[in-house]
């Protein structure tokens, strides 16, 4: 029976918390699963005592809860892995953020998936809940659209919701596993899977280990959807420029940013009447610059505000 720690970060979600806690005692598994949680609210932690009063009460599995007072997503990945990884009889650890919540055979399936793969991380799809339905040109924007991709191996992973992580992968790694650098910013987990990889891990997807996430109001906006695309450039940017790409990749990535500038306006221009393309023009230009930002030392720290509750 594999060991399994289902690692959640929270801050300021204690709606979401609950009702992704609430998911998790509905497993469908035969896995022993134990449940930690980290919140990196250390004023308000609740979090933290939510998990304390679902304990008292009998919650289904083991559940642990620490308090992380340094701020930032990186720090509290770090202490989940390292609270994890304590526990010798973990196999693997999986990782759910406090705006997801699985389907009752979630966690079978990602284990089925690294069983037939034998890789070091398998991501499953997320699937995305609205309080309100948004408009049709968000659907090619990141954060808002579902992601989904055929079952089997897989060169990279997209965010670490809703993944499964060996022990022996995450062991390959020294610490901090995931970079302190990119703590309010987004990017520790591309970063995360980049190093993964460099140690001689392997990627897998699993297409039925579907987890939801809740996308609040705030984020159904034009202006939210090109901060998100500004983000992303900027911290894809900057994990690029950690590894010191050679000159011939820094000039692949410059004619890429100088293509976005050039054509995403005249793409805007040109379709005039159809609302979809012309947001997916602004999203290319914003992710452009937020790339070029990166390149003169621009930080965003997209995560130093919180959506949902």
């Amino acid at each position: 029976m594999p060991e399994v720690s289902v690692a959640i970060p929270t801050f300021r979600r204690p709606l979401g918390l609950q009702r992704l806690l609430a998911a998790l005692a509905q497993l469908d598994t035969a896995a022993s699963v134990t449940v930690l949680i980290a919140d990196n609210d250390s004023d308000k932690h609740e979090g933290f005592d939510l998990c304390e009063a679902l304990r008292s009460k009998g919650y289904r599995w083991p559940l642990r809860a620490v308090i992380v007072a340094e701020r930032g997503i990186a720090a509290v990945r770090n202490a989940l892995v390292a609270n994890a990884l304590a526990d010798p009889k973990t196999d693997f650890v999986a990782m759910l953020d406090d705006d997801e919540w699985p389907e009752p055979r979630w966690l079978d399936r990602l284990l089925a998936e690294q069983t037939k793969t034998n890789a070091g991380a398998v991501q499953g799809s997320i699937l995305f809940a609205f309080d309100e339905k948004p408009a049709a040109w968000m659907r090619s924007f990141d954060g808002v659209s579902d992601i989904r991709h055929a079952s089997g191996p897989a060169d990279m992973l997209q965010g670490a919701g809703n993944i499964l992580v060996t022990r022996t992968a995450l062991e390959r790694l020294t610490q901090p596993w995931f970079d302190p650098a990119f703590a309010l910013g987004g990017g520790e987990d591309f970063d995360f899977f980049m190093r993964l990889k460099q140690a001689g891990a392997t990627f897998a997807w699993s297409d039925e280990a579907i987890a939801h996430s809740s996308v609040s109001d705030t984020r159904i906006t034009m202006g939210w959807a090109l901060k998100r695309a500004y983000s992303i450039g900027n911290s894809d940017m900057r994990v690029f420029l950690k590894y010191r790409p050679t000159a011939a990749a820094r000039a692949a990535e410059l004619v890429k940013i100088a293509g976005a500038f050039l054509f995403a306006p005249v793409l805007f221009l040109a379709n005039a009447f159809d609302d979809a393309r012309r947001a997916d023009a602004l999203r290319r230009l914003w992710r452009a610059a937020g790339k070029c930002a990166a390149l003169f030392g621009h930080r965003y720290d997209e995560y130093a505000v919180t959506h949902g509750r």
